[in-house]
């Protein structure tokens, strides 16, 4: 039976690791944040911001908001996970993703934009006659956002795993998120007027090819396969 004493400790052990980790949250998105800033207009194209609507505003915020849930996915895998591939892996996709997110919100703040589209529609920005089969897409309650985004049930399932079933659904998970955001960032490596944009959208596909390879390897070795 478990003390008072015990109790109150571990409750208050819970309380300062989430402190910690809200904290190092913080300083990783400001981090981000501040890059983005001090990146400002050595390799711009134009000394005016880029327009609303344009590839670099869109895809700043569509890709930080299609971030946000990967880094949701691996803070929860993370966290449940006892194999240390899997936590290191959840990890470094937290970590890499999280100050991609500070960049990009760093950029839009320069420029005076919003931190997400504000008529709730994505990927109008890809315009090209929906390119890989991309178009605009607005926001349903419960349905992805975006290709490869998990839906609100999915999300309650993977919190809910724990073991072998935990690791399996959250590879199968984040390998079609990896897939679903890679055309958002093909596109705009070859379209973003700003070098600098063009530059992390590209070292997103080469970070996330490296990423999906290591990731279907883990979840050949357990048996399982990719969601269809």
């Amino acid at each position: 039976m478990t003390s008072p004493e015990t109790s109150e400790s571990e409750r208050s052990s819970g309380v300062a690791r989430t402190l910690v980790i809200t904290a190092a949250v913080l300083a990783v998105l400001l981090l981000g944040a501040a890059i983005g800033l001090l990146v400002k207009l050595p390799g711009s194209t134009s000394s005016a911001a880029p327009a609303s609507g344009s590839v670099d505003v869109g895809f700043c915020q569509d890709m930080a908001v299609h971030h946000l849930q990967g880094i949701q996915m691996a803070n929860i895998a993370r966290d449940r996970s006892t194999d240390p591939d899997i936590r290191q892996l959840a990890f470094d996709i937290a970590s890499t993703q999280l100050e991609q997110v500070g960049r990009m919100k760093g950029w839009l703040m320069m420029w005076n934009e919003h931190e997400q589209s504000p008529d709730g529609v994505y990927m109008a920005w890809m315009n090209d006659a929906g390119i890989h089969g991309h178009g605009a897409t607005t926001a349903t309650p419960g349905q992805p956002l975006m290709p490869g985004m998990a839906t609100t049930e999915e999300l309650t399932k993977l919190r809910g795993l724990s073991g072998r079933d935990l690791e399996v659904y959250f590879l199968q998970l984040m390998i079609r998120h990896h897939v679903g955001g890679a055309p958002m960032a093909e596109y705009a490596a070859r379209q973003a007027g700003q070098p600098f944009v063009r530059t992390l959208a590209d070292n997103m596909l080469k970070s996330q090819t490296s990423e999906l390879d290591v990731m279907k390897d883990y979840l050949a070795k357990r048996g399982a396969a990719p969601l269809p």
